[in-house]
This record gives C-alpha cells, structure tokens and sequence, in this order.
C-alpha cells in the first residue's frame, strides 16, 4: 500500500484534531511492534493491518478512535473491554493514549495476531 496514502490519512486526522491524531499513532506503534511481516493499508475508512490476512483495523470517529479486530468473535477477553456482538468482529473503543494500557491493548493486538494465524 503506498505509504503516500497513508500520510496523506493521517494528515487528515490531525486537521480534525491533535489528540486523536496521537491516538492514532500511538496505536500504529503498538501494532506495527508486533512483527516485521505486518503491512497496513487505507481499507473501509481506517487503517487496516495484516501479516498474510488481515487481523486489525484502526478506525477514527467523532469521539473516539476503534481498534476493530477481524476475528475478534474468537479471542479470549479477561478484561472485559470487548465491544460487539457480531458473528466474527469485536472492537475496543478508545478515548485517549492512556486506555491503551488500562484496556491492555498490547494483550488484545498480541492475541488478535496470534489468532489470524499469523504468528
């Protein structure tokens, strides 16, 4: 995917706001940390990851950025902060850089990846 496009998106979030162009960034590091075979692209309005299939999207909305997990129907949620009741997806809801460690996103992205298979 061009990285051009990706810019040029997150470009975007920031003229709608700092916080949740941070948010967003902070959340690329963390999944992009997670292997060197992950490759992101601009898919259904967000950031979308994958290693071989998809397994995560981040998503900006008006008051709050979701971290959507493909195959997130099939991960465990000791936390408790799983969204959604779909057959396959689940999602967290994010408002600020601090619930990335109170939601334990590292957790959730780790597992997420480990179930698409991608490990």
């Amino acid at each position: 995917m061009s990285s051009q496009r990706i810019k040029t998106f997150l470009e975007a979030l920031c003229i709608h706001g700092e916080e949740r162009y941070d948010l967003v960034q902070a959340l690329r590091e963390v999944v992009l940390a997670l292997d060197d075979s992950i490759t992101e692209e601009i898919k259904y309005g967000g950031l979308l990851f994958s290693a071989g299939k998809p397994f995560c999207g981040i998503f900006s909305y008006a008051k709050h950025v979701s971290l959507e997990f493909s195959e997130g129907a099939v991960l465990p949620d000791p936390h408790r902060v799983l969204e959604g009741e779909g057959k396959f997806r689940r999602h967290i809801k994010l408002l600020s850089q601090e619930e990335i460690h109170s939601k334990h996103i590292p957790e959730y992205l780790a597992l997420a990846f480990k179930a698409a298979g991608t490990n």
